[in-house]
């Protein structure tokens, strides 16, 4: 049997008297897109970064991608390993260019050439960032700072600049936040088209969109995995509904 792309195993943390992630186990299917809802202060951030390597997992418990335990690694190892990561508040370099965000990105796949060479000085690096602005639909923004795009672009730029690595698995942390209606649709679409090339594991507010974008939903509820499966089973699962949607 083929390992799952990426794997919790009674995933663990508590800040004194917190149970902030508490004995999470879960798989993510390869090229699927799954995701984590819950109420807030669920944990689920909080559990991205025990995946990502943000904190470590003192309380115990394992982070496994293709079946290798990379448990406790920093995030520059999880990263190569597979792993990329974008935030619930946006994290690019304002002062520089779409481009330049996205060079330095993808300069990571070549790492040897950074140290003493510019980055323009790859070609592959190059050709990764065209193939992700045309897909991004931000060709025309490719020049303008990071600071001048709207919202919703900047919140595109920032899954072009996770992608940018050529991942194994995309974590994105409620990336429709603050959107408006229509960038939120497009949003959803354009991760959809991902799964093709990525594994994809989010954390998503919007339960309508959980359910019409999403494999396979996880339901975290005080630090620990209420549930999980289908959509349409977990939206029918009387415990999700009584702590979740708050009616049973």
């Amino acid at each position: 049997m083929t390992a799952p792309v990426l794997e919790t195993r009674n995933l663990s943390i508590w800040f004194g008297g917190l149970r902030a992630v508490d004995n999470v186990s879960f798989s993510v299917a390869r090229n699927r897109i799954t995701t984590i809802i819950g109420p807030n202060g669920a944990g689920k951030s909080t559990l991205f970064n025990l995946i990502s390597g943000a904190i470590r997992p003192r309380s115990g418990g394992h982070v496994l991608i293709d079946g290798t335990d990379y448990t406790a690694q920093p995030p520059y190892k999880m990263q190569a390993a597979g792993l990329a990561r974008s935030f619930q508040i946006t994290n690019l370099f304002f002062n520089l260019s779409v481009a330049e965000n996205l060079r330095l990105a993808s300069q990571i796949l070549e790492p040897w050439r950074m140290a003493w060479r510019p980055v323009s000085a790859s070609k592959a690096a190059l050709t990764r960032v065209d193939e992700l602005l045309e897909r991004f639909s931000l060709t025309s923004k490719a020049a303008y700072q990071a600071g001048e795009l709207s919202h919703g672009e900047q919140r595109r730029l920032e899954v072009a600049v996770a992608l940018a690595c050529k991942p194994k698995v995309l974590l994105l942390d409620e990336p429709t936040q603050g959107m408006s209606h229509g960038d939120t649709q497009d949003t959803a679409e354009l991760i959809k088209s991902l799964a093709s090339d990525v594994t994809v594991l989010l954390i998503e507010h919007d339960i309508g969109l959980v359910m019409s974008l999403s494999d396979h939903v996880i339901v975290m509820h005080q630090g620990q995995k209420l549930a999980e499966g289908a959509p349409a089973d977990v939206r029918n699962n009387p415990a999700v509904q009584a702590a979740y949607f708050g009616h049973a």
